[in-house]
């Protein structure tokens, strides 16, 4: 949510289009490659629990997505890069192929950093011919759609490697200066929003979204509230100061087994003594007035009800979430949330973290 950029369609006849598609794609593919400079061959292959993947694997599936749907069907006479890539980077795709089990990804040692990097660049250098070319709508939309995945998987990059480099002792950074200093929160306001029938899920204005913001359709809310911005790190601290953790009442019940289960005392990156947390920039003095960050949705629950309050619906956050999507995005340079200057009316909205809403992922009415 916080890397994605919705492409409107490009303006402007066929020429123009192609253009603007091209510029797309390398402006992308150049993205991921910026994020993995610092990085060496040997922190590219590390996989330090099932849910992280190794940063060489998503270099190599986001290319093989585009061999896979794009150009092995439509680019004239290609040939695959290597014939056994489509079952080692292929991700959950059963319906193209088999593919090596999640879990192991790490033990791939082979092929190399260098190899993932000539398939790359062999990838790049047939999608950038076939989009020299006649592009249908279909074909359009598949290009739009492999470079939002990768954009994707360029989160990913940063939240598995981030994982990785935690588990090292040396604690090493990804970049020194991801973190900006801002100003001081602002006191937690209430904002007050009128219920009743609402539209929700996207209107097919044209530009790109994945099939699960589909179809449009009406619910029905109540007035409510939502706060005017995120939980602070300095608010969460407070929760965990008045025994948060040690109040079975404030937790559902899976949450409570696994807190005990897991001995969680803080938020992830967080260390025990509550001053300081490991960042991308390696580990950092904790900033009170930027937003907490790495929460479970168990914590985020346990931390609403010790407020007094409530997570928010799905719906009644689409319905206060201004149209002007801005915030600390990736282009920021920031890779790491900071307190908004920003005094006025919803902040934060958009950027900085992801937000959890009591809603569950669950289809549309109508989808399919």
């Amino acid at each position: 949510m916080a890397t994605s950029a919705n492409m409107p369609a490009p303006p402007g006849g066929a020429e123009s289009r192609l253009q603007s598609l091209s510029d797309y794609y390398l402006r992308v593919r150049e993205t991921t490659l910026e994020l993995v400079a610092t990085l060496q061959p040997e922190d590219t292959v590390v996989q330090t629990m099932p849910d992280v993947s190794p940063t060489k694997w998503h270099l190599a599936h986001t290319s093989w997505f585009f061999e896979r749907f794009l150009l092995q069907p439509h680019a004239h006479n290609y040939d695959v890069f290597h014939d056994r890539y489509d079952y080692l980077f292929n991700s959950y795709y059963f319906t193209v192929g088999q593919m090596h089990r999640r879990p192991e990804r790490g033990l791939l040692s082979r092929p190399t950093l260098s190899d993932i990097c000539e398939y790359r660049a062999h990838v790049d250098e047939h999608m950038l011919r076939l989009l020299r070319g006649e592009l249908s709508d279909e074909l359009r939309f598949l290009v739009t759609l492999g470079l939002n995945h990768e954009q994707q998987h360029q989160e990913l990059i940063l939240t598995d490697i981030k994982h990785v480099f935690s588990c090292n002792p040396l604690q090493p950074a990804l970049r020194e200066d991801t973190i900006a200093r801002g100003p001081a929160a602002a006191p937690m306001r209430w904002l007050t929003f009128k219920g009743g029938t609402i539209e929700a899920g996207t209107n097919g204005d044209g530009r790109f979204h994945f099939d699960n913001e589909t179809p449009r359709h009406q619910v029905l809310l109540r007035d409510y509230q939502l706060a005017d911005r995120p939980v602070t790190n300095g608010e969460f601290r407070e929760f965990i100061r008045d025994g948060g953790y040690e109040q079975p009442d404030l937790w559902l019940s899976d949450g409570w087994s696994t807190v005990q289960n897991e001995n969680w005392r803080h938020p992830l990156y967080w260390c025990r003594d509550l001053q300081t947390e490991f960042t991308l920039a390696g580990r950092r003095e904790i900033d009170d007035d930027a937003p907490v960050c790495h929460l479970s949705y168990y914590e985020a629950d346990a931390f609403a009800r010790w407020a007094d309050a409530r997570l928010p619906t799905e719906f009644e956050w689409e319905n206060a979430a201004p149209a002007d999507v801005s915030g600390n995005l990736l282009d920021s340079g920031n890779l790491h949330p900071v307190p908004s200057a920003q005094r006025e009316g919803l902040r934060q909205m958009y950027g900085d973290t992801w937000e959890w809403t009591a809603s569950p992922y669950a289809p549309y009415p109508g989808f399919q």
